[in-house]
């Protein structure tokens, strides 16, 4: 049986939500982001209880198992505007990530500050976002990553050539089947366009049974237990020397409730396969062990979101299109200003989350839409944004004219 390792990768991210915010409130309110009203639904009440449910238990049970399994390691990316929010609610969560990393045993990746799709809309801003990312990460845990992951795992050959043009050593992608055709996840691979440039491919079905189909009970494989998550790590490509689970950190506590057992199920994992089966590597130590197999082409854009697999999640339907034309038409403008207030409130109105809370899918992708979303419909999220973008016109012209 070929010992494989482990190449765990988590996402910490917390966008900030609008606040219902109508016609009416255009040219008098220039606060979005209002922590005051709804409390169950305002930015500090779901990250202080996502804190409590999901960040605070599971860094505690990573430190303890980084404590107990001296060769247990892992990736995190964590975003710009995460950071803000943490350093604000909840600073602890912050400084047990700077324990971990300080361990040597934990890898930070790059990517965009805002968690834009930027990239696809301007690259101006986008590489602006990727410099203050990069800021914010070494101002925090004094690294500067060589591992990229753009938002949503968004990714095409000309991300990769971006990417090695600019010094990275390895990028992330979804390990979808129909750009990897008959090949497997498991393995290290070159990006296309790029002699340098390794790229790590998620391997969708192992990760997914844990980020959404662990606590499913219809699923035919509940209850899931450590030891055949374990046996399927192992049947997953006997040539394979690695296997990559890349999920939302969130996973653990929230998207699945500590009642589900996820908590249990995670520690008994890296305990039976550290001491019994094989080894865990940051991204870049598993790039390092391991040759480059083959290299994999994505001319068109893979994302990890929705049976597509592409970016209909954030622009899909008609509103997602529009708020996206509105807020990037004002891209020129808003930088002109240098209105450093004008230019965070835009900056935040580019995070991906809120054109994914104007998806009008139907069925299961429908349904997480719908989970993740503090609006009462797609539409209701689409009418507070474009509100507030002709707020933000609204004080653009203010500005020129000087008030």
């Amino acid at each position: 049986m070929n010992n494989k390792s482990i190449v765990l990768y988590f996402q910490l991210h917390q966008p900030y939500r609008v606040k219902r915010y109508t016609i009416f409130d255009t040219a008098h309110d220039h606060v979005y982001f209002n922590d005051e009203g709804e409390s169950d639904k305002n930015n500090k009440a779901v990250f202080e209880r996502v804190a409590e449910k999901s960040y605070r238990p599971m860094t505690e049970l990573l430190e303890k198992l980084m404590y107990e399994q001296p060769d247990f390691r892992f990736s995190l990316s964590i975003t710009g505007v995460f950071l803000e929010q943490a350093a604000q609610w909840a600073p602890d969560i912050i400084e047990s990530v700077q324990r971990m990393v300080a361990s040597g045993r934990v890898e930070l990746l790059s990517e965009t500050y805002h968690h834009s799709l930027a990239f696809f809309h301007s690259k101006s801003e986008f590489e602006t976002q990727v410099a203050l990312h990069r800021e914010a990460i070494f101002k925090t845990f004094g690294v500067i990553p060589l591992v990229f992951r753009n938002t949503e795992l968004a990714y095409n050959d000309e991300l990769a050539s971006w990417a090695a043009g600019r010094g990275y050593k390895t990028i992330l992608a979804e390990g979808w089947d129909t750009a990897l055709d008959w090949r497997s996840p498991n393995h290290v691979y070159r990006a296309a366009g790029s002699d340098t440039l390794a790229l790590m491919l998620k391997n969708y079905r192992l990760s997914d049974d844990l980020a959404f189909r662990f606590s499913d009970q219809r699923w035919a494989e509940w209850p899931l237990t450590a030891g055949k998550y374990i046996d399927w790590l192992h049947s997953s490509d006997d040539s394979g020397s690695i296997i990559n689970l890349f999920m939302d950190f969130e996973t653990f506590g929230e998207h699945q409730w500590e009642s589900t057992g996820i908590f249990q199920f995670f520690a008994d994992f890296v305990k039976e396969w550290s001491v019994s089966h094989g080894a865990f590597s940051t991204i870049s130590q598993a790039v390092e062990a391991h040759e480059p197999v083959d290299t994999v082409s994505m001319p068109q854009t893979i994302t990890w979101a929705d049976a597509e697999r592409d970016l209909s999640a954030w622009n899909g339907n008609e509103l997602q299109k529009e708020a996206l034309r509105h807020v990037y038409d004002l891209e020129h403008e808003i930088i002109q200003t240098e209105d450093a207030d004008l230019i965070a409130d835009w900056r935040k109105l580019l995070t991906s989350d809120h054109f994914y809370y104007m998806a009008t899918k139907w069925h299961e992708d429908g349904n997480i839409h719908a989970y993740f979303s503090p609006y009462d419909s797609p539409y209701d999220a689409f009418l507070s944004y474009m509100n507030v973008i002709r707020d933000i016109r609204w004080r653009v012209m203010q500005h020129r004219k000087g008030l």
